[in-house]
């Protein structure tokens, strides 16, 4: 596996369309002084869970959120655990509530309701003191993006479990919650984070638990008609006091990835940044105002979803189509796995 700093780099300034091209090593040769880099800490969990139906056919679960979790069967005064979760479901065909549906781990679910996009609310239960996320760390899959795992079946790839679960998550991952990785942060090592602390620049954390919805393609015809399923946040008093010093002082803030663009500018629309926890569904379109995001590292997403329609917005749509155009042609790895952006204002010769 290659190192993740070695992955390629297009910089590209927002303001006059001038790109240039490095390895993601070099990104502080691009930086502006003082920067703050934003990470997004959030960890992703093996949340794919593959069991049987009560009928002994197959199926398959992605966790989404916890809803509630509770010591003990209330029911029977047997000894336990039991969460309630919000999933979706592959393969469940017309299993009705309250029907049993059986993992490994002698791990159990209750089908409680339905969604009307394939979400089902599930309460799981299982004997023994681990959380259920504990759990799912050992019998769990990572749930990769789609385009990944077709380019896999195409190509005959096989790459073990273990592998995605060390790659597929960025080094400085600490709140488990995620279904997929703030992939702009996947190129970064703990050695590149120091090298850039000791000359000059700040790291801060906050956390949004990336959900399924980031891999949902814009379908409408009028994208402003597309609604992004909100995800849960939380940024702590640390990480709100250095974002306040760094705008008083008028310094770079750098938001490494489009989930920490999405938590600091809903931040933004509540009033004067401060530290708190909720969710958001904000859906930034250009044209859309950024009342604290400077500058961006991110990678190269698909047509029509609304990562590109947020990069748009923050760079002009026909600057990040030329970059892309621009990419292509020097053969850039787009999407997940793939090479990374850095856009910021200013001029690149200066």
């Amino acid at each position: 596996m290659p190192r993740r700093d070695e992955s390629r780099l297009l910089i590209l300034s927002r303001d006059t369309g001038e790109r240039n091209h490095a390895l993601f090593r070099d990104i502080a040769r691009f930086l502006r002084p003082r920067s703050l880099l934003v990470l997004n800490d959030t960890r992703v969990i093996p949340a794919r869970l593959r069991g049987t139906k009560s009928t002994g056919g197959q199926m398959e679960i992605l966790l989404v959120e916890r809803l509630s979790a509770e010591k003990g069967d209330v029911r029977t005064g047997e000894p336990g655990w039991r969460e309630d979760w919000r999933a979706l479901a592959r393969g469940l065909g017309r299993q009705p509530p309250r029907a049993r549906l059986r993992f490994a781990g002698d791990l159990e679910a209750e089908i409680l309701g339905r969604g009307p996009r394939g979400e089902v609310e599930l309460r799981f239960s299982w004997p023994g003191k681990a959380d259920l996320l504990s759990l799912v760390e050992e019998i769990g899959s990572v749930p990769l993006p789609p385009y990944i795992e077709a380019a896999r079946r195409e190509q005959g790839a096989v790459v073990r479990s273990d592998d995605d679960k060390a790659r597929y998550q960025t080094v400085y991952a600490r709140h488990p919650g995620a279904v997929a990785a703030p992939t702009a942060g996947l190129h970064f090592t703990e050695e590149l984070i120091c090298a850039l602390q000791e000359q000059g620049h700040e790291i801060a954390r906050i956390t949004l638990h990336v959900g399924p919805g980031t891999f949902r393609p814009v379908t409408t015809a009028d994208p402003t008609q597309h609604h992004l399923d909100a995800e849960r946040y939380e940024v702590s008093q640390a990480a709100a006091e250095s974002l306040r010093q760094a705008q008083a002082q008028s310094r770079p803030i750098v938001a490494v990835g489009t989930t920490v663009v999405r938590t600091l500018e809903s931040l933004a629309r509540l009033g004067p940044l401060a530290a708190g926890r909720g969710s958001t569904s904000l859906y930034l379109l250009p044209g859309s105002e950024f009342r604290v995001v400077t500058d961006l590292v991110t990678n190269f997403h698909l047509p029509r979803s609304s990562l590109l329609m947020l990069v748009s917005a923050l760079a002009g749509r026909e600057r990040v189509l030329d970059a892309y155009r621009d990419a292509i042609e020097r053969g850039y790895r787009f999407y997940s796995y793939g090479d990374a952006m850095f856009i910021r204002p200013g001029s690149l010769l200066a």
